[in-house]
């Protein structure tokens, strides 16, 4: 049986989460009107989000790949690529009430594309 969790979302407050679950899917039932316009698949990056606390060493490949395609890395991560774990506390970078856009497909409930692991710049586990 997964954990509950909480997350402090900048504007939001506290939501509440499953460890494991999805961030973009976690921050979308929690009230926040994040987007994801390619469905939550790390093609758009509209789903971006800063960590002010508790951002995760890991990173899948996809999103390593398409943050630094698009010059994020370092400065923003893919919320549909993030698993929820105790401790984060975010800021959604882009949403709805912010752009005027079509938040985008339902992602799936697990990450997509099926998640290779890397680490992500600057991590504590890092060289």
């Amino acid at each position: 049986m997964t954990q509950g969790v909480t997350i402090t979302v900048a504007g939001y407050g506290e939501i509440q989460a499953q460890e494991g679950e999805r961030l973009v899917l976690a921050l979308e039932r929690g009230g926040v009107d994040i987007l994801h316009r390619c469905g939550g698949v790390a093609r758009c990056t509209t789903c971006r989000v800063s960590f002010e606390e508790g951002e995760p060493d890991a990173m899948t490949v996809a999103e390593y790949t398409k943050l630094e395609e698009k010059g994020f890395l370092g400065t923003a991560r893919l919320s549909c690529q993030i698993e929820c774990t105790q401790g984060m506390s975010v800021t959604p970078l882009q949403t709805v009430a912010i752009t005027g856009l079509e938040p985008g497909k339902a992602p799936a409930e697990t990450i997509e594309p099926a998640p290779e692991w890397t680490t992500r710049p600057g991590a504590s586990t890092e060289g």
